[in-house]
Parts: structure tokens; C-alpha cells; sequence
């Protein structure tokens, strides 16, 4: 039986340590391996730069992949295959998804979905990899040990920095400081430029810094909206029902702490107190569930 291994390689540091990690010391294991970026066309440009550095330093092979999507046969989605060059840079993966599903937000949870999870898979299934013939290596550390799927094993999803290489946030850091180059951003700014799973702080402390960095979810709302309304009326980005304006206004408004760059975080240095503010799962980059996978 053929041994297969699909790497998912969301653009943060965590997972380009897991892959680099696994071909210099389980490649051996496997006939075949796919190494896979899924650009949503909001990633920041830094993430990018970082990925094509990656491929080029380690040789990983990485495969570019974006949806795909007809909002008007949403179900027919599949992806299409880019390159640093081609790769979306102006959401236009993203908007062609709020067409069809509507804004996604804590309510609505399908963005990863239709923007990393299904055009992965589709790939992998357009190369003869059938769902259950390959093992998933998946970015999570024992820091992060919460977000591990407690029917993996079935699954065959594999957790590298938590069964073979014992690699926390702090242990990332010192390994990229170390290397010739690394991600170009702060712990805090994540791979997406304004995704609405960090935590409000995170979000208001980009907006001080980066206001052009949420002019997407500000069309977008204002476009877009009205598709699949909620409760509250049209739909917005961000948990407690606040639109992009409402966030703008609080940052403006300013007196709260600003988020600390845990980028810059190592060992010797870590405060055990230390909390990095509630969140709906975006620490450093978006690891997917493959358990939605179509």
C-alpha cells in the first residue's frame, strides 16, 4: 500500500517548523508527500514572502491552492493552483465565498472551510488521494493541545509538535531566531490581516497600526451584508455583532493595553500568568479541521 502524508502548511511559523521538520525526519516513512498553502487573498503579504522562503531554504515542495468558487453553485466549489506571483492578494477568494455563504463570523464559522479546507482536499483528490488513503500532519503544539481532535487517530490526523518534537510557542521563537530569516510579523497580527477569531484586543491593536488592513471587512459588510442576515440584522465580522466601523471607533478612541508580540517570546523569558486575552482560535495562523472537509 502506497504510504502518503499531506502536510498542511497554514504560512505561520509553527507549521513551517512541522514541515521542514517532517522531511528532514520522516520522509523516509512515505512514498508520497504534498505539501499544501491555501491563500485566502487576505493574507498579509509578509505570510507570502515567508511561505515562497520556506519552499526555497527547505525544498518542501509547497503547492499554492485558492478556492474556487461560482456563488450561484456553491456545491461545485474546487480550487485553482497559484504561485507567490499569481497568489490573490486583494480577497478575491474571500468575496467570491461571502457571495455564496454570507459574512463569516462566530455565528457563521465557514470561512476556513470553503477557504483552506475543501480546496485542499479537492486537490489532494484530484491527484488520485482518496479521503482515508493519507495520513494529515496538522500544526498544533502542546501549548495549543485543546485544539487537538480526540477522534485523530481514526481520522489519521498526526500532531508532530506534540507526539514526536515537543515544540511550544516559546521553543518556535528561538528556532526562527536562529534561522537566517523568519516571518515578518508580530504575534499578534497572525497570517490573516484582520481575521475575526483573534481577540478584541488583538484586533484593535492591528487597527492602531494597520487601518488599511480592514478595509476588506468593511466592504465586505457593507456589500454583502444583507446575504443570510442574522438575528441582529445584517451580518458583520466580529463577535459581540461589532462591524469594522464599530472597531474603528473604539481604536480610535484608544485606552486599552495593546497586545504584547509573543513572537518575541522565548523560554528564559515566559511569565507562566502571562494571558494573551480570549480568542475564537486564531493564535498565530488557521489550522483547520479537516473533520469539515466535503
Amino acid at each position: 500500500m502506497i504510504k502518503r502524508l499531506f502536510i498542511s502548511f497554514s504560512g505561520g511559523e509553527t507549521s513551517a517548523f512541522m514541515a521542514q521538520w517532517l522531511l528532514a525526519n520522516r520522509a523516509d516513512r512515505y512514498d508520497e508527500i504534498a505539501c499544501l498553502f491555501a491563500n485566502t487573498g487576505q493574507e498579509n503579504e509578509e505570510t507570502l514572502k515567508f511561505v515562497q522562503q520556506c519552499d526555497e531554504a527547505f525544498g518542501l515542495g509547497v503547492v499554492w491552492v485558492e478556492a474556487d468558487i461560482d456563488p450561484e453553485q456553491r456545491d461545485k466549489g474546487g480550487f485553482r493552483i497559484v504561485d507567490f506571483d499569481k497568489a490573490s492578494r486583494s480577497g478575491e477568494p474571500f468575496e467570491q465565498i461571502i457571495k455564496a455563504y454570507g459574512i463569516p463570523n462566530p455565528d457563521w464559522l465557514h470561512c476556513t472551510r470553503e477557504l483552506k479546507t475543501r480546496p485542499m482536499t479537492a486537490y489532494l483528490r484530484s491527484i488520485g488521494w482518496e479521503s482515508g488513503s493519507y495520513d494529515t500532519a496538522i500544526g498544533i503544539r502542546p501549548d495549543e493541545i485543546d485544539r487537538i481532535d480526540p477522534k485523530a487517530t481514526g481520522k489519521r490526523f498526526l500532531y508532530p509538535l506534540v507526539t514526536d518534537v515537543e515544540m511550544t510557542k516559546p521553543r518556535i521563537n528561538r528556532y526562527w531566531s536562529e534561522q537566517s530569516f523568519r516571518l515578518q510579523l508580530k504575534g499578534y497580527e497572525g497570517n490573516c490581516a484582520a481575521c475575526w477569531k483573534k481577540s478584541t484586543r488583538k484586533l484593535l491593536t492591528i487597527m492602531q497600526e494597520h487601518p488599511e488592513r480592514f478595509d476588506f471587512t468593511d466592504r465586505m459588510e457593507r456589500l454583502y451584508g444583507h446575504i443570510h442576515p442574522s438575528g441582529h440584522g445584517d451580518r458583520v465580522f466580529f463577535r459581540e455583532h461589532m462591524s469594522t466601523q464599530d472597531l474603528r471607533a473604539i481604536a480610535d478612541g484608544g485606552g486599552f493595553a495593546p497586545a504584547i508580540d509573543d513572537a518575541q517570546i522565548y523560554e528564559d523569558q515566559l511569565d507562566f500568568g502571562f494571558d494573551l486575552d480570549a480568542s475564537s482560535g486564531c493564535s498565530e495562523s488557521c489550522e483547520i479541521d479537516f473533520s469539515e472537509a466535503a
